[in-house]
């Protein structure tokens, strides 16, 4: 290259020329502006006028005449041109601000460790939470009380039991609902609802543990054969296995009532001899019971996390055949982990069927399978307290848009919620010690971690 001066050589090319080099349309920036710009046209869809049947280009029409598609694109041209032009300054008010917050926050978890650290305060924290939930139901409307009976506090249950086989042993499952469906059907059964007359007429509150042992049967039954099984296919038998529950139930009207359901199911009722009482359609005492029974429940499963049993749950999740060869006897503790979550699943079976009165197939569609699976998954996997905030929040947002976004279009805003949840904590709202540590681990390649973290071949990233 003779004749070039050194220094030419190594002049970087302009902005125009390096434009050249490519489409600028190719080009990373432009692309992120594209992105973005179709982002805003389809929020303008989802929050601007509804399309109707006879016009498909009605909602379309009118969102570009009404300005909402002009009020998205502006959001999303500043929020690209404060990525692309002034991320760097950005970046400095952030880590300035986090410097100046850094020494309260340090002094805030300081104090809350020594608070909670001793027992007398974490108890006395406790005991003030539980006086909150037990008298929340008295200072909000009738409505949100019929929610927080009928889909907060069923999915709660379920979720709990569905956290023992997902979060704790690793075991994928579709079809969860279905000992739901099982232990809503034992209380219509014993309790004299079907067209089949029971040995013996029950109290709803005898049936309780009859369900539970009915589900532990169920989850037995379905984990012996499932027992070589593992991800995907698991996932597929467990959902084979609530269809198989939900046509049973749909098809076999001789016991079930088939489409037609179980009618006038008897609510709960106690009688002491000296005192006697009746639930009704009031919701509020459903809601105590429920709540009696999440509180014993939470309290057994954290004694069993941290039990010999929970402890091979955990090694069976990291690595099954790590842990056969420890001595783990993987078919047991799986039959386990199968068995004692459904049996929450009979509790919440019992009092959803006794509160409603009727029961019919339509009640436990997979679809609910998948929404307990987001709850169990968007809360943390493997955490109970975790498990339950994400359950309560995701049943309450979906409610609390009832009036403020179109029916149509509320669950899109919790399948968007569940997208960007995914995408930026993967590990859950209230994540587990252990299953955050993981993640960690997976995200820098460190050897050990599960296989969040792997690449095809067994590479690790």
């Amino acid at each position: 290259m003779s004749g070039v001066p050194a220094t030419a050589a190594r002049t970087p090319l302009s902005a125009a020329a390096r434009l050249r080099k490519g489409k600028w349309y190719e080009q990373p920036r432009w692309r992120r502006l594209g992105a973005l710009l179709a982002l805003a046209v389809l929020m303008a869809q989802v929050t601007g006028e509804q399309g109707v049947r006879n016009d498909l280009f009605h909602a379309l029409e009118q969102n570009f005449k009404g300005g909402g598609v002009g009020v998205w694109v502006g959001i999303a041209v500043a929020v690209w041109l404060i990525r692309e032009f002034f991320d760097d300054a950005v970046a400095r008010g952030v880590s300035r601000l986090r410097e100046r917050a850094g020494g309260p926050a340090r002094t805030v978890r300081a104090t809350s460790g020594r608070l909670f650290g001793r027992r007398g305060y974490r108890w006395g924290a406790l005991g003030a939470l539980l006086l909150v939930l037990i008298v929340l139901p008295l200072t909000v409307t009738t409505f949100w009380q019929q929610v927080l009976v009928d889909q907060i506090g069923v999915y709660v249950m379920l979720a709990v039991g569905l956290n023992v086989v997902i979060g704790w042993a690793g075991m994928l499952d579709l079809g969860f609902i279905a000992f739901f469906a099982i232990g809503a059907y034992s209380s219509a059964y014993w309790t004299g609802g079907l067209p089949v007359e029971p040995p013996v007429e029950l109290n709803n509150f005898l049936v309780i543990p009859v369900a539970v042992v009915t589900c532990l049967v169920a989850g037995v039954l379905l984990g012996a054969p499932t027992l070589r099984l593992r991800g995907d296919y698991l996932a597929i038998v467990t959902l084979g296995f609530h269809e198989i529950v939900y046509l049973v139930a749909k098809n076999y009207a001789e016991f079930t009532g088939g489409t037609r359901g179980a009618n006038g199911l008897d609510r709960f009722s106690l009688d002491l001899g000296f005192w006697s009482y009746d639930w009704t359609l009031d919701p509020v005492p459903y809601y105590w019971i429920q709540l009696g029974f999440v509180v014993v429940i939470i309290v057994l499963f954290l004694r069993l996390e941290h039990s010999r049993v929970g402890r091979a749950w955990t090694a069976i999740r990291e690595d099954e055949v790590a842990a056969a060869a420890t001595g783990v006897n993987t078919v047991r503790f799986k039959l386990l982990a199968f068995a004692i979550g459904a049996s929450t699943s009979g509790v919440a079976g019992v009092i959803y069927a006794s509160k409603q009165a009727f029961v019919n197939p339509e009640q436990f569609v997979v679809l609910f399978s998948i929404l307990a699976l987001s709850y169990v998954v968007f809360g943390g996997m493997g955490s109970v307290p975790g498990v339950l905030v994400g359950t309560a929040f995701l049943v309450w947002l979906p409610q609390f848009l009832r009036d403020r976004v179109d029916p149509q279009d509320r669950y899109m805003y919790l399948g968007a919620l569940l997208v960007i949840m995914m995408i930026y904590r993967p590990q859950g709202l209230l994540p587990s010690r252990r299953r955050q540590r993981e993640l960690r681990m997976a995200g820098e390649g460190v050897s050990g971690a599960d296989a969040l973290g792997a690449r095809p071949g067994g590479e690790r990233g």
